[in-house]
């Protein structure tokens, strides 16, 4: 029984040697390119259109607009320096406290402060 089964398992390892036809070796990076573009498809893709649409909303910040800061700080713009990568919002009308922080603190912007463009005029 032991001869049997040690001629089957050399005839097994002789048939393993013999190289597979055509395109066979290559499905087996099939699962792996997969991932790859599931990866692209549904992360980086909406990752970058994401960031793009932030940028755009820190570069179009301007005076009075209505903000709500990364920390839950709702504010009023009083002045935006780009280059510094500052802005300085008033969070108290009463007291005219003014908080100055990183552009990038900026989470949503709700609009412009009405009230502000009112009294100026």
């Amino acid at each position: 029984m032991s001869i049997w089964l040690f001629e089957r398992f050399v005839i097994l390892a002789q048939q393993a040697d013999q190289p597979a036809p055509g395109w066979l070796p290559y499905v087996q990076y099939a699962p792996i390119l997969l991932i790859i573009v599931l990866y692209i498809l549904l992360i980086q893709r909406p990752q970058k259109r994401e960031q793009a649409v932030r940028q755009a909303l820190l570069k179009s910040l301007k005076k009075n607009d209505r903000v709500l800061t990364s920390s839950g700080i709702y504010g009023v713009v009083t002045s935006v320096q780009a280059d510094a990568d500052e802005v300085t919002i008033r969070v108290d009308e009463a007291t005219n406290t003014k908080l100055r922080m990183r552009l990038a603190s900026i989470a949503h912007v709700l609009g412009t402060d009405t009230s502000v463009e009112k009294e100026a005029k």
